[in-house]
């Protein structure tokens, strides 16, 4: 087993194209799909000279994802506006504030409301300073316990971690799948064969062909949470150790999902064309390119049910955005071990029964 296992990485480390390509891939789509949410949104904005905002505008910046480059010229502002440089600009006075939209986007109620918060807050402690007579802002003076009105049925969405956790989980999927494929490809040039009839045991053969590409799929989504989590500086919500633990399950399921397409192909050909039909319909079924809250059909959601990325998305937002520890989100971590079991075994029931051609 292991002499397999360091004859696939030595074969890797002289053929690792394929390896970056996809994991570029990832990397791109994730960005390309979730532009909008890794980067800060420009407003150009005109500020009042006898107005003091100064925190009104830093909470705006703090708490949103917009920014706010400040423009002398109102005039310019306008223009900037209506040829469409900005598709939208901002107008502050001491209490109150104007938006001047371009093109009508969700940007524009988002922006309303965070310059609204902003002043209400704003107004807040300005109330309290003139109540006490006194500044109060950098004092604790009391302590706030604050509660949520949300159920367990609300739907909390970050676009950032899913577009990264849905086009990262669909992607890789290429990169096991391909690896298990080898096992293919040495049944049809015989080396499978000429192995059986060597000292090596066949469940060393698979388990060697197993473990090779459960570390080459988790060494993949491994580095690709770690660019967006240390180089795009994405909010894991202070649980990255968890969601690399949590793609364990994940990537065992999709060795074993691979494998029993293995074992149900008859040819390489056929192999090669099922792949991809494979990965999209479970991306699109299983939630990475939207969030399933949206799906209103029963029967899509039933469909849902019985891909492994469902599961992963579950898992991995739960302990993120929902702030969920591992012993609550172990449903979907269990029914994914059971995947792997189930497709394994029968995968290679079905290897040992087929010939390929």
């Amino acid at each position: 087993m292991i002499g397999i296992f360091i004859a696939k990485i030595q074969n890797l480390i002289r053929n690792p194209w394929t390896f970056i390509l996809m994991t570029a891939m990832s990397v791109l789509f994730a960005f390309i799909i979730g532009g909008n949410s890794f980067d800060k949104v420009s407003v150009p904005t005109y500020i009042n000279h006898d107005a003091n905002l100064a925190p009104v505008i830093n909470d705006i910046e703090s708490e949103s994802v917009f920014t706010l480059s400040e423009e002398s010229d109102r005039e310019y502002l306008i223009r900037k506006i209506e040829t469409g440089k900005n598709e939208l600009g901002l107008e502050l006075w001491q209490d109150d504030f104007n938006i001047i939209v371009g093109v009508d986007s969700p940007n524009v109620n988002l922006l309303q409301q965070v310059v609204k918060d902003a002043f209400l807050k704003n107004a807040q402690w300005e109330a309290i300073e003139n109540a006490l007579g006194k500044e109060v802002q950098n004092e604790i003076l009391f302590q706030i316990e604050s509660a949520s009105f949300s159920t367990n049925n609300d739907h909390v969405y970050d676009g950032n971690l899913h577009s990264l956790f849905g086009f990262t989980l669909f992607f890789f999927i290429y990169t096991i799948a391909f690896s298990v494929f080898q096992i293919l490809e040495e049944k049809r040039s015989g080396v499978w064969d000429r192995m059986i009839l060597s000292s090596v045991h066949k469940w060393e053969m698979y388990a060697g062909n197993f473990l090779y590409s459960f570390l080459v799929g988790y060494l993949q989504v491994a580095l690709i949470f770690c660019v967006f989590r240390y180089i795009v500086k994405v909010d894991f919500y202070g649980t990255f150790a968890q969601t690399l633990l949590i793609l364990i399950p994940y990537v065992l399921a999709i060795v074993a999902l691979s494998t029993f397409l293995v074992g149900l192909v008859k040819s390489v050909q056929q192999f090669t064309a099922a792949v991809p039909i494979v990965a999209v319909s479970m991306a699109m079924i299983g939630g990475a390119y939207w969030p399933l809250e949206i799906v209103e059909s029963s029967f899509m959601i039933m469909l849902s049910k019985l891909v492994p990325i469902t599961y992963a998305m579950d898992a991995l937002q739960g302990v993120t955005v929902y702030g969920q520890t591992i012993g609550e989100v172990m449903y979907p971590i269990t029914i994914l071990l059971l995947m792997s079991v189930l497709l394994t075994g029968l995968g290679i029931h079905l290897m040992e029964r087929r010939y390929v051609s």
